[in-house]
């Protein structure tokens, strides 16, 4: 099982601090999600029903008819490698590590590109998968490169997989409204735009095949009757979509600020996190870890993620920590954070 953000129990028990004072960055999620509605009891007795109106209000929000219901992005990404037969699947990388890890377990032979050589390589590919915006590097693809790809692939019935959790901040970057097309699968995701990761739900946007073929691996109930209800309530909550994209758009350009005041600038950025890439990144997080600020740690390239705080204490807990760290800089006669020591802690 590959390791995650989000897990502030563990590092509870690592620093010896109670799960209280922690602020969690590590997720990238939206720390002011949708406010869930009150659910009704009927909800909870009923299997989920096709005709509840959530794959109305999908297709509303993604513009697109053709896509169907899933347990999270996280059911697809393990079951789209089992329909198609072995080949060569190129992953642009440093991506979302599960992409990696389900295609080779089922076999199929994986070629790591940087972004920059996906025109050198695609020819040699069966299967091209994305991440747009990518997580964690926040690097962007066009429609236009995207389609470029996608036209290519399909001289082989190849699929072009673009994972677009994190781009319900920027819809203008979505494929979404042009599906379906042949070989084109795009992944959404309820859990990062709108806070609602234990939700479980996703969606798959293909053509129908595709679609029929996943449904078939992935059994009835893929999403329970609570959590569908809950979807289609956030889906269709436009007036919520139009402030939330414009307070996080306000709250990233406060936190990539607050980074780069001490000296952590960030290499990308996103409406829900900021890159910060540094040879240093290791100790910087065991640093603000004694802090009880949790943020992402990767180790290629060596480097770290920051998700929002969700309110004005917990903005002064990151600053806070920032200061510490600045402090163990001047205590270090170091001209900056990119060069903090080895501390034991």
């Amino acid at each position: 099982m590959l390791k995650h953000g989000g897990r502030i129990l563990e590092a509870a028990q690592q620093y010896q601090i109670p799960v209280s004072e922690w602020l969690d960055l590590s997720t990238g999620i939206n720390p002011n999600g949708y406010p869930v509605p009150t659910i009704p009891d009927s909800i909870w007795q009923r299997l989920p029903e096709e005709q509840d109106g959530l794959i109305t209000a999908a297709q509303k929000y993604y513009q697109c008819q053709s896509l169907i219901a899933v347990a999270g992005s996280q059911a697809a990404i393990q079951s789209l490698p089992l329909l198609r037969t072995r080949g060569t699947t190129g992953i642009v990388t440093p991506s979302y590590a599960e992409h990696t890890y389900a295609w080779e377990k089922a076999g199929h032979k994986i070629v790591h590109i940087s972004s920059n050589e996906i025109n050198q390589h695609i020819s040699e590919l069966d299967t091209l998968i994305l991440v747009n915006p990518n997580n964690p590097t926040a690097c962007t693809f066009s429609q236009k490169q995207c389609l470029s790809w996608l036209e290519n692939l399909n001289q082989r019935q190849g699929w072009l997989i673009i994972d677009e959790a994190f781009i319900d901040s920027t819809p203008e970057l979505s494929l979404s409204q042009l599906q379906p097309l042949a070989g084109l699968i795009i992944l959404r995701s309820i859990g990062k735009f709108f806070g609602l990761a234990g939700l479980r739900a996703g969606f798959v946007l293909a053509e129908p095949t595709i679609l029929n073929n996943l449904n078939k691996l992935l059994g009835p109930w893929t999403l329970s009757n609570p959590g569908r209800f809950v979807c289609a309530h956030a889906l269709q909550d436009t007036s919520w979509h139009k402030q939330m994209r414009l307070q996080l758009l306000q709250q990233s350009r406060r936190l990539q600020a607050l980074l780069i005041n001490y000296q952590l600038k960030p290499a990308g950025s996103t409406q829900l996190f900021q890159w910060v890439q540094t040879e240093d990144a290791a100790h910087i997080h065991q640093q603000l870890a004694t802090q009880a600020v949790f943020t992402r740690l990767f180790s290629e390239p060596t480097s770290l993620r920051f998700g929002l705080p969700a309110n004005e204490p917990e903005w002064q807990h990151l600053e806070s920590a920032l200061q510490y760290l600045a402090a163990l800089c001047r205590h270090k006669n170091r001209p900056s954070m990119q060069h903090i020591l080895q501390q034991s802690i």
